[in-house]
């Protein structure tokens, strides 16, 4: 019983898991593309480039309300209580003096420990299964056994 419960939390860890990881990965692609690359080359300073500059804020803050979306859409998925990081990086994505760098490090960072915490996972889920196996064993002798003595007092009685 005990067992089933843990396989059915482990079941939805993974699943959430997973999701993160596909919103984190959806959100480095983004900030990884191209547009973005033009975007960060296009915010150094060049000659009599003022007009583009405000440009770029809204291309930046569209970039910034793409990457938030998609962590919302995340978020969302997750219980409240298991989703510190994704917490941390939209409150870094709604900050206006915080860069993508910070945020792709944070990214970075929490996939790592996401990484590591499947690991964990996969491991309690190998030993869980061994132990079931064990159980299955044990109970299967100790019910032979029982038949057998059944038998012999069936047999002692006759």
């Amino acid at each position: 019983k005990d067992c089933d419960t843990k396989k059915a939390d482990w079941e939805e860890r993974s699943k959430t898991r997973a999701e993160e990881l596909v919103a984190l990965a959806d959100t480095i692609k983004i900030l990884n593309d191209d547009d973005a690359l033009e975007l960060f080359k296009s915010t150094l300073p060049s000659a009599g480039s003022s007009a583009s500059f405000v440009e770029m804020q809204v291309s930046t803050a569209g970039m910034r309300r793409r990457a938030l979306a998609l962590i919302q859409q995340a978020a969302e998925k997750v219980a409240r209580n298991a989703r510190p990081q994704l917490d941390l990086i939209m409150l870094a994505l709604r900050g206006e003096k915080v860069g993508f760098e910070k945020v792709i490090a944070m990214i970075d960072k929490m996939v790592a420990s996401l990484k590591t915490e499947q690991a964990d996972d996969d491991q309690k889920q190998e030993y869980c299964n061994t132990q079931l196996d064990t159980s299955d064993d044990s109970k299967k002798a100790l019910e032979r056994k029982v038949a057998d003595h059944e038998t012999e007092i069936a047999n002692a009685q006759e």
